[in-house]
């Protein structure tokens, strides 16, 4: 392939050569070479070898595969990078592992108030609930406050609860429930907006300087995965000046889109304060479509349903009960339908894009209706708007993400079976309705566009595991969950990508070209290689990421 440069006699900063360079289309060259913040050459290894000066840095890569950064198009990194500061159960797996780490994590943090973090899983627990008492048995003196992996749940002591006020009289949310014995005392698990609101009104607020430290802990860890940008899914106002801050000082080195948060309990009359949060962190550096770092609050988010493992994920028909028969329990529509498509219809009126949470098939059809609302009112545009989750669609909301242009925000590690689907998901569904699960092939088969995103720390922010359960919709080695809806590692990797880059309006990001941001990922296995990936079997996550380039800085470096 012959090199293709940029017009400049500036000698490159950096070359990487031999590795094998995914291009637009599918196309592959060997070299690539990046002066300041552009990728300046593209082609044969020789040819941009042959461009380096005395000081530029070559890489020799063979047997490597060169990507584009990955971009995350939903993830909560600041809540993630807390957590992990803090107590961090997401990569332990049962009660007594996760006592253990609480335990330790509290006899090491002595005078600390409160016992904050979270990542337990609901399978490692009856029912998917966990008790007071556990965690009184290894903290008593202090409350402590645990969010649950997918954070739609709390586990806490009963020093929290009494902080907290709860008691047997202590009335259920609208938006939630508290988990209560027989005789109405709490067990010590919150659900959905009982958790939120307890974590709200009584749990400490962490300041901007801890903030900030979870925002550069969480940026460490995605950069070492090979992501140089990200859709933060859930920006409040004290993140938002974290970020602020951050990018002001030149020290967030990822490029971010902000969803500012839409709370459920207010209405339309919120929309000035997101449009004043919009404005508080606008200005040239960080305005919407800059191709450089930094941060961008242009979208907004709107949680419409819960989740189905705790019968809040909104349904077109009732729950099963478990044992073949029906509930009458639909789930929960945070947001009404008619204030929904209000609400889309004039975020979208004011150059917002929104990024809607949707698990059950009535709250896709929602977002899928509210999109439709704003078009008629306002028609098209370039906004973008796109669905997180998208988990049950009915086959007749399928083709409606393409005629209106509605991107599928995938977070593809769920759809494969595993404890939780198989014990908390499939008996309260349904046979009908479990077959129509994560249908991301079917969406993009029908024309519509797919970004990618882990909804970290919910689940591993890896984009490598991620692209295997894409490819296999199965655990290692193990059987696939509904695999007609697998996807082409090509069409995985795009989605990841230049997918999400698109959903970021990230225009000079998603791609390896000469005048675009130098944002690189180098893996240590080439996924593309002839056999790499075969019927059934494709171990993309035994690749890593040795390097990874964003805006042409090296933020992450294990190459030797």
């Amino acid at each position: 392939m012959p090199t293709d440069a940029a017009a400049t006699t500036q000698a490159p900063d950096l070359v990487v050569a031999d590795a094998r360079v995914r291009l637009p289309g599918g196309v592959f060259a060997t070299g690539v070479a990046v002066t300041g913040d552009r990728i300046t050459a593209v082609g044969d290894a020789a040819d941009v070898v042959a461009l380096a000066g005395a000081r530029t840095r070559v890489v020799r890569a063979p047997g490597r595969l060169l990507l584009p950064g990955f971009q995350d198009s939903h993830i909560h990194a600041p809540f993630a990078g807390r957590n992990r500061l803090r107590v961090w159960l997401n990569d332990l797996l049962g009660k007594d592992a996760y006592l253990d780490a609480i335990a330790a994590y509290a006899a090491a943090n002595p005078d600390e108030p409160w016992i904050v973090g979270g990542g337990w899983a609901m399978e490692c627990f009856p029912g998917g609930l966990p008790r007071r008492e556990d965690l009184d048995a290894v903290v008593s003196d202090r409350p402590v406050f645990l969010f649950n992996k997918d954070v739609h749940g709390a586990w806490v002591n009963t020093k929290a609860l009494e902080n907290g006020g709860i008691t047997r009289d202590t009335a259920d949310p609208s938006d939630g429930r508290i988990e209560r014995d027989p005789d109405g005392e709490a067990t010590g698990c919150l659900h959905e907006g009982a958790a939120y609101s307890f974590n709200d009104r009584v749990v400490p607020a962490p300041g901007r300087a801890e903030w900030e430290a979870s925002v550069l802990e969480a940026q460490r860890h995605l950069h070492a995965l090979g992501i140089t940008g990200w859709q933060d899914a859930w920006v409040t106002p004290a993140t938002l000046e974290a970020y602020r801050s951050l990018a002001a000082a030149g020290r967030l080195t990822a490029r971010v889109v902000g969803a500012l948060w839409w709370d459920r309990h207010r209405g339309l009359e919120q929309i000035d304060d997101l449009l004043a949060q919009r404005e508080s962190a606008s200005g040239a550096a960080l305005s919407a479509g800059s191709g450089v770092s930094g941060f961008f609050p242009t979208t907004v988010k709107i949680m419409t349903d819960g989740v189905l493992e705790n019968y809040t994920g909104a349904l077109l028909e009732p729950y099963c009960d478990g044992c073949g028969g029906h509930t009458e329990n639909h789930g929960l529509s945070y947001v009404d339908r008619t204030e929904l498509a209000a609400a889309v219809t004039e975020l979208d009126a004011l150059g917002f894009q929104v990024h809607m949470h949707a698990i059950g098939d009535r709250a896709v059809r929602n977002a899928l209706d509210s999109v439709e609302a704003a078009q008629r009112v306002n028609g098209a545009n370039d906004h973008r708007h796109h669905i997180a989750h998208v988990q049950v669609v009915q086959p007749e909301d399928v083709p409606r993400f393409a005629e209106l242009g509605v991107i599928a925000n995938c977070q593809t590690y769920w759809a494969k079976p595993d404890p939780q689907m198989e014990e908390l998901t499939i008996p309260f569904l349904g046979r009908d309705r479990v077959d129509i699960q994560y249908p991301f092939e079917g969406i993009r088969a029908a024309g519509a566009r797919l970004a990618m995103g882990s909804d970290w720390s919910v689940t591993t922010a890896d984009p490598l595991a991620q692209l295997e359960v894409a490819v296999t919709r199965a655990e290692r080695d193990g059987a696939a969950f509904l695999p007609e809806q697998r996807l082409r590692l090509d069409h995985a990797v795009d989605a990841f990508t230049s997918g999400s880059a698109y959903v970021n309006h990230d225009h000079d990001g998603g791609a390896i070209e000469v005048g675009r941001r130098a944002d690189l990922a180098l893996l240590d296995l080439d996924v593309f290689a002839d056999g790499f990936v075969s019927a059934g079997r494709a171990p993309v996550a035994d690749a890593s990421v040795e390097l990874t380039v964003a805006s042409g800085r090296v933020v992450h470096d294990r190459t030797g």
